[in-house]
Protein backbone atom coordinates (compact mmCIF):
# COMPACT_ATOMS: atom_id res chain seq x y z
CA UNK A 1 0.00 0.00 0.00
CA UNK A 2 2.87 2.37 0.83
CA UNK A 3 4.51 1.67 -2.54
CA UNK A 4 1.29 2.63 -4.41
CA UNK A 5 1.09 5.93 -2.54
CA UNK A 6 4.74 6.70 -3.36
CA UNK A 7 4.13 6.00 -7.07
CA UNK A 8 1.04 8.26 -7.03
CA UNK A 9 2.95 11.09 -5.35
CA UNK A 10 5.83 10.70 -7.79
CA UNK A 11 3.47 10.75 -10.77
CA UNK A 12 1.66 13.82 -9.42
CA UNK A 13 4.94 15.63 -8.88
CA UNK A 14 6.08 14.72 -12.40
CA UNK A 15 2.85 16.04 -13.95
CA UNK A 16 3.05 19.25 -11.87
CA UNK A 17 6.65 19.89 -12.97
CA UNK A 18 5.62 19.26 -16.58
CA UNK A 19 2.88 21.90 -16.35
CA UNK A 20 5.30 24.38 -14.76
CA UNK A 21 7.83 23.71 -17.55
CA UNK A 22 5.17 24.28 -20.24
CA UNK A 23 4.13 27.55 -18.61
CA UNK A 24 7.77 28.67 -18.49
CA UNK A 25 8.32 27.82 -22.16
CA UNK A 26 5.13 29.64 -23.13
CA UNK A 27 6.21 32.82 -21.39
CA UNK A 28 9.69 32.67 -22.91
CA UNK A 29 8.66 32.01 -26.52
CA UNK A 30 5.70 34.40 -26.71
CA UNK A 31 7.31 37.28 -24.87
CA UNK A 32 4.52 37.17 -22.28
CA UNK A 33 6.89 37.61 -19.38
CA UNK A 34 6.88 40.95 -17.62
CA UNK A 35 8.89 42.81 -20.23
CA UNK A 36 7.99 46.33 -19.22
CA UNK A 37 6.39 46.47 -15.84
CA UNK A 38 7.65 49.96 -15.07
CA UNK A 39 8.44 53.14 -16.93
CA UNK A 40 7.43 53.12 -20.60
CA UNK A 41 6.08 55.49 -23.22
CA UNK A 42 3.77 55.03 -26.20
CA UNK A 43 4.32 56.08 -29.80
CA UNK A 44 2.18 55.44 -32.87
CA UNK A 45 2.84 54.81 -36.53
CA UNK A 46 0.55 54.39 -39.54
CA UNK A 47 0.97 51.66 -42.16
CA UNK A 48 -0.86 50.93 -45.42
CA UNK A 49 -0.47 47.19 -44.84
CA UNK A 50 0.54 45.50 -41.59
CA UNK A 51 0.63 41.97 -43.04
CA UNK A 52 0.57 39.49 -40.16
CA UNK A 53 1.67 41.89 -37.43
CA UNK A 54 -0.03 41.14 -34.11
CA UNK A 55 -0.25 42.73 -30.70
CA UNK A 56 2.67 41.87 -28.39
CA UNK A 57 4.98 41.61 -31.42
CA UNK A 58 8.49 42.90 -30.66
CA UNK A 59 9.64 46.42 -31.48
CA UNK A 60 13.37 46.34 -32.14
CA UNK A 61 16.18 48.75 -32.85
CA UNK A 62 19.58 47.50 -34.02
CA UNK A 63 18.31 43.96 -33.33
CA UNK A 64 17.55 44.65 -29.66
CA UNK A 65 13.97 44.37 -28.41
CA UNK A 66 13.06 47.76 -26.95
CA UNK A 67 9.29 47.44 -26.80
CA UNK A 68 6.11 45.67 -27.88
CA UNK A 69 3.16 46.38 -30.14
CA UNK A 70 0.35 47.34 -27.80
CA UNK A 71 -2.59 47.94 -30.14
CA UNK A 72 -3.53 47.79 -33.81
CA UNK A 73 -6.52 49.74 -35.06
CA UNK A 74 -8.03 50.49 -38.46
CA UNK A 75 -8.57 54.19 -39.17
CA UNK A 76 -11.75 54.46 -41.29
CA UNK A 77 -10.99 58.08 -42.23
CA UNK A 78 -7.43 57.59 -43.47
CA UNK A 79 -8.00 53.96 -44.54
CA UNK A 80 -4.82 52.68 -42.95
CA UNK A 81 -3.69 50.87 -39.81
CA UNK A 82 -2.63 52.75 -36.71
CA UNK A 83 -0.14 50.80 -34.60
CA UNK A 84 0.56 51.80 -31.00
CA UNK A 85 3.93 50.71 -29.61
CA UNK A 86 4.99 50.69 -25.99
CA UNK A 87 8.70 51.49 -25.69
CA UNK A 88 10.68 50.74 -22.53
CA UNK A 89 11.54 53.96 -20.69
CA UNK A 90 15.25 53.08 -20.66
CA UNK A 91 15.28 53.84 -24.41
CA UNK A 92 14.33 57.51 -24.31
CA UNK A 93 17.05 58.75 -26.69
CA UNK A 94 15.37 57.65 -29.96
CA UNK A 95 15.32 60.54 -32.49
CA UNK A 96 11.84 61.74 -33.40
CA UNK A 97 12.54 61.43 -37.13
CA UNK A 98 13.24 57.68 -36.89
CA UNK A 99 11.58 55.29 -39.30
CA UNK A 100 9.42 52.25 -38.54
CA UNK A 101 9.35 49.20 -40.82
CA UNK A 102 7.38 45.98 -40.56
CA UNK A 103 9.89 43.15 -40.96
CA UNK A 104 9.72 39.37 -40.96
CA UNK A 105 11.86 37.17 -38.70
CA UNK A 106 13.32 34.69 -41.15
CA UNK A 107 11.54 33.22 -44.16
CA UNK A 108 8.45 32.00 -42.35
CA UNK A 109 8.81 33.78 -39.01
CA UNK A 110 6.51 36.21 -37.30
CA UNK A 111 6.45 39.89 -38.12
CA UNK A 112 7.80 42.66 -35.92
CA UNK A 113 8.54 46.37 -36.10
CA UNK A 114 12.10 47.51 -36.67
CA UNK A 115 13.01 51.10 -35.89
CA UNK A 116 15.78 52.85 -37.79
CA UNK A 117 17.44 55.82 -36.13
CA UNK A 118 16.98 59.27 -37.58
CA UNK A 119 19.28 62.24 -37.20
CA UNK A 120 17.18 64.68 -35.21
CA UNK A 121 18.35 66.14 -31.91
CA UNK A 122 14.80 65.87 -30.53
CA UNK A 123 13.70 62.52 -29.11
CA UNK A 124 10.46 60.58 -29.20
CA UNK A 125 8.16 61.26 -26.27
CA UNK A 126 4.93 59.75 -24.99
CA UNK A 127 2.14 60.28 -27.54
CA UNK A 128 4.41 61.08 -30.52
CA UNK A 129 3.84 59.64 -33.99
CA UNK A 130 6.48 58.17 -36.29
CA UNK A 131 5.79 59.51 -39.78
CA UNK A 132 8.38 57.60 -41.84
CA UNK A 133 6.99 54.08 -42.21
CA UNK A 134 7.43 51.11 -44.51
CA UNK A 135 4.58 48.63 -44.71
CA UNK A 136 4.90 44.88 -44.66
CA UNK A 137 6.03 43.16 -47.84
CA UNK A 138 3.29 40.75 -48.87
CA UNK A 139 4.70 37.68 -50.60
CA UNK A 140 1.63 37.25 -52.81
CA UNK A 141 2.06 40.77 -54.20
CA UNK A 142 5.72 40.11 -55.03
CA UNK A 143 4.86 36.87 -56.81
CA UNK A 144 2.08 38.49 -58.84
CA UNK A 145 4.38 41.37 -59.85
CA UNK A 146 7.05 38.90 -60.92
CA UNK A 147 4.59 36.83 -62.96
CA UNK A 148 3.10 39.96 -64.55
CA UNK A 149 6.60 41.19 -65.46
CA UNK A 150 7.47 37.79 -66.97
CA UNK A 151 4.29 37.78 -69.06
CA UNK A 152 5.04 41.32 -70.29
CA UNK A 153 8.56 40.26 -71.33
CA UNK A 154 7.16 37.21 -73.16
CA UNK A 155 4.72 39.43 -75.10
CA UNK A 156 7.52 41.83 -76.07
CA UNK A 157 9.61 39.00 -77.55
Amino acid sequence: MQQTRTVELGTGLFVFLGVVALFFLTTQTTGFSGFMGGDAYRVTARFDNIGGLTTRAPVTMAGVTIGRVEAIEFDPERLNARVTMRIDGRYDQIPDDSEASILTAGLLGGQYIGLGAGGSFDNLRDGDEIYLTQSAIVLENLISRFLFQQSQEDQDD
